[in-house]
Order: C-alpha cells, then sequence, then structure tokens
C-alpha cells in the first residue's frame, strides 16, 4: 500500500479535515500550519497573522484509491478559491488558498488544473490559490483534531462545516467514503 500527502489550505483547517475525512482512500487528515516564518507555532501566533503560516489539512492518501487530481477536484469544490486572503467570515493571510506541493509532479498538476479552470472559467472571478513549494508543517494543537467529529453540534459546524460537508457529498458521490 503506497502513500502520497497532499498540503492544502482551504480557510479554516476544521472545514479541509472534515471533508476529506470522508475520501476513500484518505488515511489521515491532520490539521496544522503550514509556510510560516517561525518554528513550532501556536494557534494565537497564527491567528496574529504575523507569522506568515497558512491553516492547512496534511492529506495522507493511498494514491492507488484516490489520485492527486481527485484530491484537488475536491479541494477546489469545498472552499471559494477566487477569495483572497479569506473564507467566509475567517479574515487574514492566514486563512489563505494555498497548495504546498510535495513534488515537481504534484506542482505541475496543480498548476494545470488552475490553468484549465481558468481557461474555462469553472469561476466568475480569478483563482488566487497559490501553488508553492512544501517548506514546512506543523501538527496544531490537539484539541483542533477531528474537530468537527468531537463538535459537530457547535454553531460554527453547524452553519459553516455541515453545509460544506452536504455540497461534498452531493457533488462527489463517488468519492465518499463507504
Amino acid at each position: 500500500m503506497s502513500e502520497e500527502v497532499a498540503l492544502l489550505g482551504a480557510g479554516c483547517f476544521w472545514c479541509t479535515e472534515a471533508a476529506f475525512q470522508e475520501i476513500r482512500g484518505v488515511k489521515e487528515v491532520l490539521p496544522g500550519y503550514a509556510g510560516g516564518h517561525i518554528e513550532k507555532p501556536s494557534y494565537e501566533q497564527v491567528c496574529s497573522g504575523n507569522t506568515g503560516h497558512a491553516e492547512v489539512g496534511k492529506i495522507i492518501f493511498d494514491p492507488d484509491e484516490v489520485s492527486y487530481s481527485e484530491i484537488l477536484e475536491i479541494y477546489f469544490s469545498i472552499h471559494d478559491p477566487t477569495s483572497l486572503n479569506r473564507q467566509g467570515a475567517d479574515v487574514g493571510e492566514q486563512y489563505r488558498s494555498v497548495i504546498f506541493y510535495m513534488s515537481p509532479e504534484q506542482e505541475r498538476i496543480a498548476k494545470e488544473m488552475i490553468r484549465n479552470m481558468e481557461k474555462e472559467r469553472v469561476y466568475k472571478n480569478p483563482i488566487v490559490t497559490a501553488v508553492e513549494p512544501f517548506k514546512n508543517f506543523f501538527e496544531a494543537e490537539d484539541y483542533h483534531k477531528n474537530y468537527y467529529k468531537n463538535n459537530s453540534r457547535e454553531p460554527y459546524c453547524q452553519i459553516v462545516i455541515s453545509p460544506k460537508l452536504k455540497k461534498l457529498r452531493k457533488n462527489h458521490p463517488e468519492s465518499i467514503r463507504l
């Protein structure tokens, strides 16, 4: 069984984690911080907007069950890749849309997908998702892990995450874990 990693920033990492935990072939999703300039930042430091980190999901997947391209198709469908440094009410560089690639192949696939979506005018506005080389990843604090599973009745989960999961299930039924 082989394993690959996708490192994706789509705004709040709780949403990214909840969505990808439902995808067949995904072994694990770890919320964390990537791309910044300080070692082992805390949630509070990242939320300040001064560390350069983005909230990300580290998605560990089996490429024999789900391809990197499929991971990116789902990624682009669960957030607004045309919104610069914000997703809904979450505002700041830490909520930016970003793909941290792990290999030249991942970089090629991500850039090609963005080019094709722009050419096909999939979105009304230009895609602002950054495609950057992997630099670092720091796992988020334990209380962020499995956030939706542990807090699904909380207002943020009901208002923000639940509708995304419903949309995911509707738009990608073939990708949902049985």
